[in-house]
């Protein structure tokens, strides 16, 4: 499909060719558009609470990909998730608590994690979702060893940087090996840190999944393709799907690069202007917004 840099430009001038091309319902598209934008507006009141001093410990907002677990949750049920920093919209898209991820943010003991855990480790068997111990990419062979000592479907995610660490590469070649009913999700936003894909590597990896034998897919951020590729490939485990993502924050903290090279919630929203959803959509927005904006103005703290 080309380099990183051509996908990542043709999906910043709209020519990028979808490979799927998935019709949603009226209903899947508000249910899915309810959990982006409380995910969205949850992660604005985290970067408000950070920039008051409310919250003291390295923080990892999802702005930008909010709306990636959101997609893979309107297909994928009964996972166990291992997810990394920037994990909050996956909590919350998986069915977490807010009030619980609030507190945890907080340091509070009536957090997911008891606090203990914050932003880079969000932890809550409730919802089969496991935490993370602060080494790159160290939960892609942690889930790859709950899959096979468990037999359960899993997904792991991981950011474009973490796909370069040997131990997640031989995690790939290992899951196909044995068979494992994993799904490997990459969130792709050219960027470790602040050092771009083409600086780092020549090769992708899709590519590199695939020739290990696991099924692979590279995607922009659009719901439906998120959608299309994730049923494809949840009948083809192990599998794959590179997200090619705009982040919308910096690596830690609240702080922004400047403009994202897309905004895929604007591009989303306008899609419905003039149509039956578009007021639908905006009174949900509203609604979300304001249910966040409650949630961190009763906290204990």
């Amino acid at each position: 499909m080309g380099s990183n840099r051509d996908i990542r430009e043709k999906i910043q001038n709209g020519s990028y060719q979808n490979q799927y091309h998935e019709e949603l319902s009226d209903r899947e598209i508000t249910s899915i558009w309810r959990k982006w934008v409380f995910n969205q507006a949850f992660e604005s009141q985290v970067a408000k609470a950070i920039q008051d001093k409310r919250i003291y410990v390295p923080s990892y907002l999802s702005m930008g990909s909010e709306h990636v677990p959101a997609s893979l949750f309107h297909v994928l049920k009964g996972y166990h998730l291992f997810a990394q920093h920037r994990a909050h919209s996956y909590y919350l898209s998986l069915g977490g608590s807010p009030d619980r991820l609030r507190d945890e943010l907080l340091g509070l003991e009536t957090g997911c994690a008891r606090g203990r855990g914050g932003s880079a480790s969000i932890h809550d068997p409730a919802i089969r979702m496991w935490g993370h111990s602060g080494l790159m990419g160290d939960q892609v062979p942690i889930a790859v060893g709950m899959c096979l000592a468990s037999g359960e479907k899993t997904i792991t995610v991981m950011g474009d940087a973490s796909g370069e660490e040997d131990y997640v590469l031989a995690a790939f070649g290992f899951a196909a090996t044995k068979k494992l009913p994993i799904l490997f999700v990459c969130e792709d936003n050219d960027f470790s840190i602040l050092t771009k894909v083409e600086t780092r590597r020549s090769w992708s990896i899709t590519d590199v999944a695939e020739s290990f034998g696991v099924a692979s897919r590279e995607v922009d951020d659009s719901p439906g393709e998120i959608i299309g590729a994730t049923k494809e490939l949840s009948v083809r485990l192990p599998a794959l799907i590179n997200i090619n993502i705009a982040r919308g924050g910096w690596h830690a903290g609240y702080g922004t690069d400047g403009p994202p090279e897309w905004n895929r919630m604007e591009r989303f929203k306008s899609s419905y202007l003039g149509t039956q959803l578009e007021s639908e959509l905006s009174e949900i927005e509203e609604e979300e917004r304001d249910r966040a904006s409650n949630i961190w103005n009763s906290a204990a703290v």
